[in-house]
């Protein structure tokens, strides 16, 4: 996802999917460690999501 989209997004919209996104980051690494994730790029990809929803809280928290 792109970080215009998050910014778009409100800020408990964010809180909300920063948990959803470290739960996800959770089971991949989990599915990685038991052999059974099939793409291993996605690790990386929730990674940089996660990344961008904490700049764009970061960026908000800065304004105000």
């Amino acid at each position: 996802m792109k970080a215009n989209k998050f910014r778009d997004m409100t800020s408990d919209e964010l809180s909300t999917k920063l948990g959803d996104l470290k739960s996800e980051l959770f089971n991949l690494r989990f599915q990685l460690a038991t052999g059974q994730l099939d793409n291993p790029l996605k690790i990386k990809g929730i990674k940089r999501d996660i990344a961008r929803v904490k700049t764009v809280l970061k960026e908000r928290d800065i304004k105000s």
